[in-house]
């Protein structure tokens, strides 16, 4: 933990643009704000005028209202202003908000007595090439996963690590993961549980055929080299957004971002294993038809 944060006086309150309970909870908490001596700006999270006054470092706080998608969205927007994010849970599943929806008045009331810390979370830096034409950048906060697209066959991934060759798989994917991810996506493909203040770079193929089939780790000064080799579809998907289109020969780079994302936690710091097996045992999505 750092040294004690101050209370804010510029937030923003950044809701899931389909979420109808999202926006009724910020009406709520904007009215509740009102009674301090704060500036609230209230949009959905994809409102243009919210994220560029995010990125002009503009708040010195964004409460995201949603799920994981939306913290992970609002981390990634946040990261390179070091806007520190509270996740409030209105949506299924929160992995990595704060807390839940009917606890956000006491959470305030909190945050306003700048009664918080900040908890950085490694972030990685990924590069999409064909040939030596950069078709895309993006800075991760969980993953990015390189593999097959809607045809069920699986892909040749060629894989490297710091210019040396790691192996070939044979699979469906290979997440490329932080510490945040490895409780989302490279959690469900069989990798291990790594504590969120680690800086590991995390490499865990999905359904491997005759292939490694175990999960790596790796230093956060290594990078790593994805080649894609197939004579059908591929694609790269980055924090769950619309996937990349990728064509036989593509690379995928990835490294340890510039930044981290902040975010605010109430909890003591040992709140991470503690919601671990309530977090699993839990899954909201597990009963639905």
């Amino acid at each position: 933990m750092d040294k004690k944060p101050i209370p804010p006086q510029r937030i923003a309150i950044a809701t899931h643009p389909q979420l109808s309970a999202a926006e009724t909870l910020a009406q709520k908490i904007s009215e509740f704000l009102a009674l301090e001596p704060v500036k609230v700006t209230c949009a959905p999270l994809v409102d243009p005028d919210l994220q560029r006054q995010i990125q002009e470092g503009k708040f010195d706080m964004l409460i995201a209202l949603g799920g994981d998608g939306t913290m992970l969205r609002a981390g990634g927007m946040t990261a390179a202003s070091r806007v520190p994010v509270l996740g409030i849970n209105a949506g299924r599943f929160g992995f990595l908000t704060a807390v839940h929806a009917n606890e956000w008045q006491p959470t305030i009331q909190r945050i306003m007595k700048g009664d918080y810390w900040l908890e950085d979370r490694m972030m990685l830096h990924a590069e999409h090439f064909r040939g030596e034409e950069k078709l895309g950048a993006w800075e991760v906060v969980n993953e990015c996963t390189i593999g097959r697209g809607k045809m069920v066959r699986p892909v040749r991934l060629i894989t490297e690590v710091d210019h040396h060759f790691l192996t070939t798989y044979v699979a469906d994917a290979v997440i490329v993961s932080t510490p945040t991810g490895s409780t989302a996506y490279a959690l469900a493909a069989g990798g291990p549980i790594l504590p969120p203040e680690l800086r590991n770079i995390l490499i865990v193929p999905v359904a491997p055929h005759l292939s490694v089939d175990r999960a790596i780790v790796l230093h956060e000064g290594s990078w790593v080299r994805v080649t894609v080799r197939t004579d059908h579809e591929a694609s790269l998907t980055v924090d769950g957004q619309p996937s990349v289109e990728m064509q036989d020969g593509d690379q995928v780079r990835v490294s340890a971002g510039q930044h981290v994302v902040q975010f605010v936690r109430l909890q003591s710091a040992d709140y991470f294993y503690r919601n671990l097996t309530s977090r699993m045992n839990q899954n909201p999505t597990a009963g639905e038809r």
